[in-house]
């Protein structure tokens, strides 16, 4: 019979591995994180460059034969690109992110609370009715809005004409 295995070395505090975790999926703050690297990166990769030249240089010019050991420049260059898709991807997944705030405020811009009738939602905050009305109206043609683009996109897929009288 084998032996279970060990536990983990020292666990993790609860309140840790949530920031670690939250910062993993924060792309601003992994930019930040991966910019150095790509500093380091593109140093070492001039440096590999620049020593590769040199040794070319001499060995072209006879006064050196081809026999040291030099770090192979495709090597840096692979991970100086590793390192800008990385550091692409978190612009990009950052940009969709601020993308989708400014959708949410815009289509959503004050949340509706979904507390029973006669009781205040959290902390006790209700609408007025002269800003609830607008705003399910808001919410309203949003969701209409949305129920016609997806009829359009399934009619384009599917071939079929919008019926008569329709959106």
């Amino acid at each position: 019979m084998a032996a279970p295995p060990p536990p983990p070395p020292g666990p993790a505090l609860p309140a840790q591995a949530a920031a670690a975790q939250a910062q993993d999926f924060d792309p601003v703050q992994r930019f930040r994180l991966l910019l150095p690297q790509l500093k380091e990166s593109l140093q070492t990769l001039m440096k590999v460059a620049a020593q590769n030249l040199v040794q070319n240089s001499s060995i072209d010019n006879g006064q050196k034969s081809a026999d040291g050991a030099l770090q192979r420049f495709d090597k840096s260059l692979e991970e100086f690109y590793a390192l800008c898709d990385q550091l692409e991807l978190c612009l990009r997944l950052a940009h969709e992110c601020l993308s989708q705030s400014f959708d949410s405020a815009k289509h959503a811009p004050a949340l509706v609370p979904a507390a029973p009738k006669g009781e205040g939602g959290p902390g006790g905050e209700t609408l007025p009715y002269t800003q609830y009305l607008p705003l399910i109206k808001a919410q309203i043609a949003g969701a209409k809005d949305i129920h016609n683009a997806l009829l359009e996109g399934t009619n384009k897929i599917t071939g079929k004409l919008p019926p008569p009288g329709g959106p």
